[in-house]
């Protein structure tokens, strides 16, 4: 083994002995003045309990350490019980390197005989400072365990929450799990599995059932626990929250999806500059998928795969025999082609067929993304360049969406926003751009942040899902974020549309209340203006958060958040099709 030492953590030049040097820096003994003490440990502590905190005259408090401290806790507790400021001023002084030596006995004997007036009336910092107290002088290896255990767990959590609120995200909102990370762990550590993983049940049962060894610890431990568990705004309860979206996640794509993740090995790269195309699967009327066919070719596609969720005549006699459009009926010959029911989910369906293009893609284009009807690749530069440009070892590129700003029924979006929860975005944009709703939808949107991937064609048996790349039940991680490029969603794209789709989008899509959801969402609010407001209300959310407006377009640009791209589909039709078709 080398003898060569490493470099200093930046955070800690001086090591561990550093760091215990530190810890011990600010353990000095707290004074008494002359006639100044504890109370003893036979103190009348009922009496104690019937009395409240009042603060001494702030002159006392230079006599002494003790006597600074002692009208400090009392200023911060003026007017609750007695008992919680004896408590705090015991804590205080079993902080230090010494203390009167019944200091640990009397605390010990407070916890013992009125845990029930401590616990009901104290607040949560002053526990969680108890329970360090407990696992410093605790009387029995239960209490010094549990104490210890406790006061770790709640101070990692302090540091993990507080460093969280960088993120821009309230506590009460979990991740995405389209936007994991592919990096390692710290200290080779395997990441938590939401389906599978036990550490948090594990962790919080074992501390539950420790505290029950012993009758003094176990009334403020179980407290605390139960508080934890209870708590919406938690990492378990975020965990949970994520977990059940996993899972629901897995009934929707049909798949046995595990928590892990996989770098796809990459074997051949297009010589040239790549050639791509997109599939979607469709019910929309002709002229949509006229102008989402065209709009594709015009910018560069070589090959526009469509399947028909169910056969429409018009969509057939539009499409059949364009030299670059592949078209498939889903009709009942179909599936019983395929060996299976058609089923019942569309989006089951949709990846089904995606992953079916991507198979035969491989001997007409180098790559293929999944997107659909209302969705359109916006980019100034051409798409092909930019997938030149992805480094050879990414299986996929994720590109992100923008959302239509709403016009008139009839007319074509002009201006897209971005989302707020990108890179370099404050988290106050939200709310700075949509004051009244913001807070209530992620990023600003109505649709979902997440994106569309593009995978390299000739990977194997690859599925290609609605908003991620996967194998063998497992998501591809080597996936690449592509730059200066959005798919245009033409969610909302005018009121007439928001309307007619919000029965379904309430019940089954993007807007229903999940039982994991938070109160504060677009779900519960779309709800709530809906019983309680009617039209009026929802049309307030509507113009705020949708609609194209010189104030809305300002807000935007404001916070770099405005796009507006070259975007005509209908001319894109004229120059494909030569004419709009009609129903």
């Amino acid at each position: 083994m080398s003898s060569q030492k490493s470099p200093p953590n930046p955070a800690y030049p001086k090591g561990l002995v550093g760091i215990v040097k530190q810890m011990n820096e600010r353990r000095a003994p707290l004074g008494f003045a002359k006639g100044e003490a504890l109370p003893p440990l036979d103190c009348d502590l009922a009496q104690m309990a019937q009395q409240r905190v009042t603060v001494p005259n702030e002159s006392s408090r230079k006599t002494s350490d003790n006597a600074r401290k002692t009208w400090e806790i009392a200023k911060e507790l003026e007017g609750q019980n007695a008992l919680l400021h004896l408590n705090g001023l015991l804590i205080a002084h079993l902080r230090k390197r010494s203390q009167p030596a019944h200091t640990a006995d009397l605390f010990l004997r407070l916890w013992t005989e009125h845990a029930d007036v401590l616990l009901r009336e104290m607040d949560l910092r002053w526990k969680v400072s108890s329970l360090t107290t407990f696992g410093d002088h605790g009387k029995t290896p239960t209490q010094r365990s549990t104490g210890l255990a406790l006061s770790t767990l709640f101070g990692a959590m302090k540091l993990y929450e507080s460093e969280r609120l960088f993120s821009g995200r309230e506590a009460d909102r979990p991740f995405t799990l389209d936007g994991r990370a592919a990096g390692p762990l710290p200290l080779q550590m395997d990441a938590f599995s939401l389906i599978d993983g036990g550490l948090d049940v594990n962790m919080i049962g074992r501390l539950w059932e420790e505290a029950q060894g012993d009758p003094v610890i176990q009334p403020l431990a179980h407290d605390m626990l139960q508080r934890l568990i209870d708590d919406p705004r938690t990492v378990f309860r975020r965990l949970h929250r994520l977990r059940a979206r996993k899972l629901r996640r897995i009934e929707e794509n049909g798949d046995s999806e595990t928590d892990t993740g996989v770098t796809l090995p990459v074997s051949k790269l297009p010589a040239k500059t790549p050639t791509w195309g997109v599939v979607c699967t469709t019910n929309a009327p002709v002229q949509d998928v006229a102008r989402f066919v065209a709009h594709h070719l015009e910018i560069g596609a070589s090959r526009v795969y469509i399947y028909l969720d169910t056969p429409d005549p018009a969509v057939s006699r539009l499409l059949d025999g364009h030299p670059k459009v592949m078209l498939t009926v889903c009709d009942a010959t179909y599936w019983k082609k395929a060996g299976k029911n058609r089923p019942e989910a569309h989006q089951l369906r949709q990846t089904y067929n995606a992953t079916q293009a991507l198979k035969h893609a491989k001997d007409h284009v180098d790559w293929l993304g999944h997107i659909d009807t209302d969705e359109f690749i916006l980019s100034p530069k051409k798409l092909s360049t930019l997938l030149k440009s992805v480094p050879g070892d990414m299986a996929g590129a994720r590109i992100y969406p923008a959302e239509a700003l709403a016009v008139a029924t009839g007319q074509t979006p002009a201006h897209f926003k971005l989302r707020t929860t990108g890179d370099g975005v404050p988290s106050s944009a939200v709310t700075d751009i949509y004051p009244t709703f913001g807070s209530y939808l992620r990023g600003g949107f109505l649709s979902h942040l997440a994106g569309k991937v593009f995978a390299r064609t000739g990977l194997g048996e690859v599925r290609l899902a609605i908003h991620r790349l996967r194998v063998k039940g497992e998501d591809v991680l080597n996936t690449y974020d592509l730059d200066d490029v959005h798919v245009g969603h033409l969610h909302a794209p005018d009121w007439d549309s928001f309307l007619s789709k919000l029965d379904f989008r309430q019940s089954k899509g993007s807007y229903r209340v999940k039982s994991d959801d938070a109160l504060k969402n677009v779900g519960h609010l779309l709800n709530y203006l809906r019983d309680e407001e009617g039209e009026d209300g929802l049309r307030a959310f509507f113009d705020e958060m949708c609609a194209d407006s010189e104030d809305l377009r300002n807000r935007l640009k404001a916070h770099g958040l405005l796009l507006k791209p070259r975007f005509d589909p209908d001319a894109a039709v004229k120059k494909v099709f030569g004419t709009v078709p009609s129903s």
